[in-house]
């Protein structure tokens, strides 16, 4: 198997990066760090070392300094784990999952899971059953049908469901087939533009991305996680929601940490002019929406170029943009499913069933991956010009990971715990909802340590407008 450097070089090359910056990067820690047959561990240091190599990029780019990053294996499990470890005014996270949310058999003794934390997805599944949201009855429910059936028609109906699939069924599908044919991150011109150069005047405790401008469309994890890093590195970054737009509250304020938040109805044409208009000011647009939503709205790559020539667009989707699957929703859990991790973890543990990977390490490696990908593409625009699309999905990681190999006996290991988290990784520090102890960013750069200048703060708080720049 491949060591983490190596991984890393990989990653780092695979989208341009100079070879030369590796010899500055320090990965620290053994496998395996939490109990699972994948290695979940080596893909959170190595995306977030890429991240953190970025960034440091960007610093030589703007100031002719260069300098040194760190990444601790143990640390980067738990910020890729980071919502588990929250705590608000010493109070623990709240359940993660609505009742109905899980795993469940089907009539043709398969297994499906569910994502019903948001009331719209639960909806879609109970309409479809035509039953209660109870577990018991959803259960029942399902007995009368095969789960690929179910599959296809919670989907039809607005639903996120997925079949467990072994990693074998799932290569044979065509989706698979088309995410083979994809680089793990893809970056492509779709634009021309003049190069922009970099805001001017760093000075004392100024960062990477001080002075940069981000515009983050996402929700749960793995966009908010990307925008999350994008301010530790210095970047202004503006969380934009909808008022009527569910959240998850605790998700929320562990990636709102360093950000702005502001509300705008996209649905109205007024809140579109408001969006363009941020947008005009942006250096990165970051989405992760459905596939096609932001489009049919006016907020394609191609339109975001058309109204900043210049932009760097960052798309995030489940499946993958090309395939069958291109636009179907989905989330870490799902992907999960059905692309054969469940399968084998269960397999490996020997039992009858899915078996989740210990962190939603689609979600968050995917996040860093995004964060990287936006930096690498913003120091091409300043070199080069040109607008530029990033493109990256839950599925793509998660063939990434599965190819680094699997850890015999790797379920063995004991899984690290809250008490040693906070011991080592945890930060107190203010917020909108009130005192958080929160898990520091792993990246560690030598002259620009990473660290969030602003609070997380409830969704809304902000006006849809850019601070001044320094």
């Amino acid at each position: 198997m491949q060591s983490p450097a190596d991984i890393l070089r990989d990653l780092w090359t695979s989208i341009g990066g100079d070879r030369a910056a590796l010899g500055r990067v320090r990965l620290t820690g053994e496998e395996s760090q939490i109990p699972s047959s994948f290695r979940v561990a080596v893909a959170g240091q190595t995306t977030i070392a890429a991240a953190g190599l970025a960034a440091a990029e960007i610093w030589r780019l703007r100031s002719g300094e260069t300098q040194d990053v760190s990444v601790d294996m143990r640390h980067a499990v738990a910020e890729c784990r980071s919502e588990r470890y929250l705590r608000l005014d010493d109070k623990p996270p709240p359940p993660a999952w609505d009742a109905i949310a899980g795993v469940y058999k089907t009539g043709d003794n398969r297994f499906v899971r569910c994502h019903t934390n948001f009331p719209h997805h639960r909806d879609a599944v109970c309409n479809v059953l035509g039953c209660e949201p109870e577990r018991d009855k959803v259960q029942a429910a399902l007995m009368q049908w095969k789960g690929e059936d179910f599959e296809t028609a919670a989907y039809a109906a607005g639903g996120v469901v997925a079949l467990m699939r072994s990693y074998d069924e799932w290569s044979a599908l065509p989706q698979a087939r088309a995410l083979a044919e994809l680089p793990l991150v893809s970056i492509e011109k779709i634009g021309e533009a003049p190069p922009k150069p970099w805001p001017q005047g760093l000075s004392n405790g100024d960062r990477p991305l001080s002075g940069l401008r981000v515009l983050d469309l996402s929700r749960v994890i793995a966009g908010p996680v990307a925008g999350r890093t994008l301010a530790a590195h210095g970047a202004d970054v503006l969380l934009v929601s909808g008022p009527e737009l569910p959240a998850i509250p605790w998700l929320t304020i562990d990636t709102g940490r360093g950000k702005l938040t502001t509300l705008v109805e996209l649905k109205s044409e007024a809140g579109r002019a408001q969006l363009r208009e941020l947008l005009k000011g942006a250096d990165i647009f970051s989405q992760g929406y459905r596939p096609r939503a932001l489009a049919a709205l006016g907020f394609a790559p191609e339109d975001a170029a058309n109204i900043n020539p210049g932009i760097v667009y960052v798309t995030l989707s489940a499946y993958g943009h090309a395939g069958p699957w291109a636009e179907r929703r989905g989330f870490d859990s799902l992907v999960q499913t059905t692309t054969g991790f469940n399968h084998a973890e269960g397999q490996a543990a020997g039992i009858d069933g899915p078996k989740e990977l210990p962190a939603q390490m689609l979600d968050h490696a995917t996040g860093y991956l995004m964060a990287f990908g936006a930096m690498m593409a913003k120091a091409r625009q300043a070199r080069e010009g040109g607008s530029w699309h990033v493109r990256v999905s839950l599925a793509q990681t998660g063939r990434w990971l599965w190819k680094l190999g699997r850890l015999d006996g790797g379920l063995d290991t004991p899984d690290l715990t809250g008490e040693a988290v906070h011991a080592a990784f945890i930060e107190s520090v203010p917020s909108g909802f009130g005192t958080l102890k929160a898990v520091r960013h792993s990246a560690l750069l030598s002259t620009t340590p990473a660290r969030w200048s602003r609070p997380a703060m409830p969704l809304g708080s902000h006006p849809p407008q850019w601070p001044a720049r320094n």
